[in-house]
């Protein structure tokens, strides 16, 4: 009897822990929590228990088999020691995830191996000059020696019980086989989390409530990260989309939703959307330059040109007044890397591939702007404030065709210069003024921009350029980077506007990815997506207007440079020239969050379609700019849900069968249509 009380108690205490965890992760980050109601968050309490019974049952596991040797339930040292590690790991995800949610705005996921992937020293700077390591880790020591404590009071209580003592059970082999088929019976219905049939309790369970923050608190980091662990580890890839359709029925659903009147099919029996695309005499541009400035987590939502009152980024709105501006504008992931590769090589962010220019898939020669422009014999060059290493980016773009590269360590005598990151964001414009000048002296060029102090831990200068933002709580330091970024954006124009080459270059400023804010739109999260686009060139505002509301999203960025430049050009991109498409034409954009689950998103106009792997879609009407909101509706657009995985598929399919590229000779392996 006092062994049952020991392993209840302890279980107790271990659920407790949990409990604790997400009261913390709640208050932490209180911001979220809005309107919402209390019905919500009573909800996503009841649902957290649930999945805190599955940990609790696995941790209790060897206290309940020790119920079958008197001998091993004498030994309450090991089962101290093993109660102790298991609630110092769930305190450790617990206090981990306080500044993770609040950056990512998800539980723990794969992220967290990625990043172990990575240099080490790059991420244990960015987390030390990020966050109060040391605070964490000793508030951690603290939750441990304290739940050794608890458990030792447990073991003394129980032993010194005379209740307990006298009333011991278990002496007998046939009431300890008896009283540990009835634990065992209880705890493998705490480990399903469920009494249904099928499968046990997943995270699609937590998804009860409209409100994504109560959603995600439901869930537990201990299952979380170790379901991420399996599919990140998977040899098998097991996260790839998996065919849902023909190959030959997905390929046309695919080539409906990416081919224009402009466009021709070429090699339609090895590639799935290789064309000839020819523009429009009268939407070609007097430019022979271009100029892709990706600014880090330029939110959408933060940008007063799209709606903010908050002053953020007032030199970005006063170029927007001069060009063209995208304001459904999206990123098709929500890492730099996802930005990259979609915005320069024109692929779309998909399950399983979310790490691109790292994976072997990532050699395939992609019809994007370098190998497009250099085709033209435009000279090039790569500015970036850090070291090109990270994300594989040297590889992966001199691979796509780009030759020179300006990174951390070609910076002499910067303004800043940070442990983690490299230089600042004034460094980098400030270097890639005379790259420019050296390349029109040339002819004709094309420049990849990469900004990043908008990054944690937002390495600034010490004397500060402009005002620090305050009265946004947890956001100012993330949005006070951002007001410097958009200063050293500033600064870059007023130089290059009067060079020769300026009225002969387009300008292309996206944001690579946002960031969270406090009304998240939908459980995509929309303001993590949401950036801008903005086209400046001369006679742009002439022939397209100041803006528009066309869908688009970065794998739309390579047509549409080309669109202006002018010329037939052969391309396998995975997006369409925005400028050329019918007047009435909505415009899409497919997303993807980054982690290792399947859930995509289709948006196209108001509305999006989200669809997460194993669970029903979900369709919800959203509105951006200062007044955000989302509302779900009652039904799905089967024809959007199925433009959706034919898209996913087909583009998996031709990635894994290196038929990505431009032109023929790039793709010898014909495309599946089984």
């Amino acid at each position: 009897m006092e062994h049952l009380a020991f392993l209840t108690g302890s279980i107790f205490f271990i659920l407790l822990l949990m409990l604790l965890s997400r009261i913390s992760l709640l208050a932490y980050n209180h911001e979220l929590i809005g309107d919402t109601p209390l019905a919500d968050w009573q909800e996503a309490f009841v649902n957290g228990l649930r999945f805190d019974l599955r940990v609790a049952g696995y941790v209790a596991i060897p206290l309940l088999l020790s119920i079958l040797s008197p001998w091993l339930m004498a030994q309450r040292t090991w089962q101290r020691i093993w109660l102790t590690f298991a609630a110092s790991l769930i305190a450790l995800l617990g206090i981990l995830e306080l500044d993770f949610y609040r950056e990512f705005h998800q539980r723990l996921n794969n992220l967290v191996f990625q990043y172990l992937r990575e240099d080490p020293a790059t991420v244990i700077s960015m987390l030390w000059h990020g966050f109060p390591v040391a605070k964490l880790l000793l508030a951690w020591a603290g939750l441990t020696l304290l739940w050794w404590w608890f458990f030792s009071v447990i073991d003394r209580s129980t032993r010194e019980c005379p209740t307990l003592h006298k009333r011991e059970w278990l002496n007998t082999w046939g009431m300890r086989a008896g009283v540990f088929v009835l634990c065992l019976l209880v705890t493998v219905v705490a480990m399903r989390g469920t009494l249904r049939q099928g499968p046990p309790l997943r995270w699609g369970d937590a998804y009860t409530t409209e409100t994504v923050f109560a959603n995600h608190l439901g869930l537990n980091p201990v299952i979380t990260l170790f379901d991420a662990a399996k599919s990140h580890f998977s040899a098998a890839r097991d996260n790839v989309w998996q065919p849902v359709m023909s190959m030959d029925k997905a390929q046309n659903v695919t080539r409906k939703m990416l081919l224009t009147e402009r466009d021709r099919l070429v090699d339609p029996n090895t590639a799935a959307v290789r064309r000839d695309f020819t523009p429009a005499a009268e939407g070609q541009l007097a430019i022979r330059n271009v100029v892709v400035i990706l600014m880090e987590s330029f939110a959408g939502h933060y940008i007063g040109a799209m709606g903010s009152p908050l002053g953020i980024t007032p030199y970005f709105d006063q170029l927007a007044e001069e060009g063209l501006l995208f304001t459904r504008f999206f990123a098709n992931g929500t890492h730099t890397h996802q930005g990259m590769f979609a915005t320069m090589a024109c692929f779309p962010n998909l399950p399983g591939f979310e790490y691109l220019m790292q994976s072997a898939e990532g050699g395939n020669d992609f019809s994007g702007l370098p190998q497009l422009l250099s085709s033209r014999n435009m000279d090039d060059v790569y500015v970036y404030n850090g070291d090109f290493a990270w994300d594989n980016q040297q590889g992966f773009f001199s691979n796509q065709g780009m030759t020179r590269f300006v990174g951390r360590d070609d910076f002499i005598d910067p303004v800043y210069s940070d442990p983690t990151w490299g230089v600042s964001d004034q460094d980098m414009f400030n270097r890639a003024v005379p790259e420019l000048d050296a390349l029109a002296s040339e002819g004709p060029f094309y420049a990849l921009l990469q900004s990043l102090s908008n990054h944690v831990p937002y390495p600034l200068p010490a004397s500060l350029p402009t005002e620090a933002v305050t009265g946004q709580g947890s956001q100012d330091e993330h949005l006070t980077a951002m007001r410097y970024s958009d200063w050293a954006l500033g600064q870059f124009f007023a130089q290059v506007r009067n060079k020769p080459y300026f009225n002969e270059t387009l300008f292309v400023i996206v944001g690579d990815h946002g960031f969270g804010a406090p009304d998240q739109l939908t459980e995509m999260d929309l303001h993590r997506f949401n950036v801008p686009m903005l086209m400046i060139a001369p006679g742009i505002q002439d022939a397209f207007g100041t803006s528009t509301d066309m869908t688009g999203s970065q794998v739309d960025v390579v047509p549409t440079i080309m669109g202006l430049l002018g010329g037939k050009t052969r391309h396998q991109c995975w997006g369409r020239d925005l400028l050329s498409l019918p007047a009435d034409e909505k415009g899409r954009a497919v997303i993807k969050p980054s982690g290792g689950n399947q859930t995509v998103a289709i948006i196209e106009g108001d509305q999006i379609l989200i669809l997460p792997k194993g669970q029903a879609p979900s369709q919800h009407r959203y509105q951006l700019g200062a007044a955000p909101l989302a509302q779900r509706l009652e039904t799905v657009d089967q024809e959007l849900l199925t433009q959706l995985q034919a898209f996913i598929q087909v583009a998996t399919n031709s990635l894994l069968t290196n038929a990505a590229g431009a032109t023929a000779d790039q793709s010898r392996i014909k495309v599946n249509t089984q």
